[in-house]
């Protein structure tokens, strides 16, 4: 069995933490390196929940997409429910990685995994990152359908193949517009309009759209429309466990680890039900 030492090696391999924004918090909250690792669960959120998960599966590494501590803490008292999350990996031998931004903009990374889910084709990254001689990192994806489709269509086929959430997909635009290319953003996606802009596609799916950005943006495209997909935060995520899990499958095979590799489906987005207004557009 490889040592946590050794798995985290891999996983850095894959998203380097040099290659997070400089607000994040990326890399091993929690681990002992020289502990032996046979069972790993990946899941989107660090909460109560999932560590609880990783427990009752016998897991010695939970891999999540968001930070536990993204703006640090001065404590980790198990009557806060952080320091709870810390107290029970700690004493159940459970290690934490997290792998957030320098996930995203891997290649390949979040939004790769979120086109995957919908049958779209990448062509490129959103936002390319410059340090990439391939052109293949960034922030986001721009990607094609296969074959044109109405936006309600696309919506439909974003509600059905992502995981069900109490939100489901809002949608800004005209329903029977045709869309031919989308670009996709696993996250809160409104601070990329101007580069969803400058790429000409015909939709942008992401989550987190706030009413003042989005107004703006659907306003300032009257001579050329373009229709806002917005799901739920971590809807758009999830698919992302399903490739890192899949890609450290590879790397045990490779190495002869016999790693046991699962990925959480517990439902960690907070909204919990959804009641449409009478009337409301459909």
């Amino acid at each position: 069995m490889p040592r946590l030492s050794e798995v985290i090696a891999a996983l850095e391999n894959l998203w380097p933490a040099e290659r997070a924004e400089s607000w994040d918090a990326v890399g091993t909250v929690v681990g002992d390196p020289d502990q032996e690792v046979t069972r790993v669960l990946f899941a989107v959120d660090p909460v109560q929940e999932i560590v609880d998960e990783a427990v009752e599966l016998g897991a010695d590494l939970l891999v999540t997409h968001h930070p536990l501590y993204l703006r640090g803490t001065t404590t980790v008292v198990a009557s806060t429910f952080k320091g709870r999350v810390v107290h029970t990996l700690i004493k159940n031998d459970i290690a934490l990685h997290v792998a957030h931004t320098n996930a995203d903009t891997a290649d390949p990374g979040v939004s790769d995994a979120l086109a995957g889910a919908l049958d779209l084709r990448v062509t490129g990254p959103l936002v390319p990152d410059p340090s990439d001689p391939h052109g293949r990192r960034g922030l986001g994806r721009v990607c094609e359908l296969d074959h044109p489709l109405p936006l309600r269509d696309l919506a439909a086929r974003a509600a059905e193949r992502l995981p069900a959430t109490a939100q489901g997909i809002r949608v800004a635009g005209d329903p029977s517009m045709t869309v031919r290319t989308v670009a996709v953003s696993g996250g809160s996606g409104d601070s990329l309009f101007d580069h969803v802009r400058a790429a000409g596609v015909d939709a942008f799916l992401t989550a987190d759209l706030r009413h003042h950005p989005a107004s703006e943006f659907m306003a300032a495209g009257a001579h050329r429309p373009l229709a806002l997909l917005d799901a739920a935060h971590w809807a758009t995520e999830w698919p992302w466990c399903e490739l890192a899990a899949s890609q450290l499958d590879e790397i045990s095979d490779r190495h002869g680890w016999d790693l046991r590799v699962h990925v959480s489906k517990t439902v960690t987005d907070p909204w919990t039900s959804h009641s449409p207004s009478p009337g409301a557009p459909n």
